[in-house]
């Protein structure tokens, strides 16, 4: 793995749990505002939409780099769409770039896969 692509897989990481707590949060402020009197929801909203476009943005340039199957691909993005799937990208990212650092490693000690 280069270093652009692993790059662009550790924005993807970055910005995938500040997105998912902010969903969580826009859920709880939604709840808030029709229960009580707070209303939060314009401020978590933007917040929210925010980090989200920067989620797709990064999940789109970390596609083209890593040359991700479209299933893989949809996976990540269907992550960014559920309440609490920004955890479990990070989870897997944070995987996938340990495999990459671990296959970049073998390579240069001249390891081969059998």
């Amino acid at each position: 793995m280069d270093i652009k692509t692993a790059s662009a897989l550790r924005r993807l990481r970055l910005v995938s749990t500040p997105e998912a707590v902010s969903f969580l949060l826009l859920l709880v402020c939604s709840v808030l505002k029709r229960t009580t009197d707070f209303n939060a929801v314009p401020v978590m909203g933007a917040i929210h939409g925010l980090l989200f476009v920067l989620y797709v943005i990064f999940w789109a340039d970390a596609w083209n780099r890593a040359t991700w199957s479209v299933k893989t691909a949809l996976l990540y993005f269907v992550l960014s769409v559920l309440p609490a799937g920004g955890f479990f990208a990070d989870r897997r990212l944070r995987r996938e770039a340990e495999s990459a650092v671990i296959a970049s490693r073998a390579r240069k000690e001249g390891i081969v896969n059998a």
